[in-house]
C-alpha cells in the first residue's frame, strides 16, 4: 500500500511562511528608519562640533 502524502500541513507550512515575510519585511521597514534616524544625528553632531550654533532647522509656519 502506497501511503498518501498528508496535505492538511500546507496552510501552516504557509501561514508560517507569511509571518516570517511579515517580519523580515517589519525588520528592514525599522532598520531604514533606524539608519535615516542615525544619519540625521550624525549630520546635527558634525554641525555642533564645528562650532556652530544655528544647527536645528526651524519649523516656522508660513503667513500668506
Amino acid at each position: 500500500m502506497a501511503h498518501e502524502p498528508d496535505h492538511r500541513d500546507d496552510g501552516n507550512n504557509r501561514r508560517g511562511a507569511l509571518i516570517g515575510l511579515a517580519i523580515a519585511a517589519l525588520l528592514v521597514v525599522a532598520g531604514i528608519y533606524l539608519v535615516n534616524a542615525l544619519r540625521n544625528q550624525g549630520k546635527m553632531e558634525d554641525c555642533l562640533m564645528s562650532g556652530r550654533s544655528n544647527c536645528a532647522p526651524l519649523d516656522l509656519p508660513t503667513h500668506k
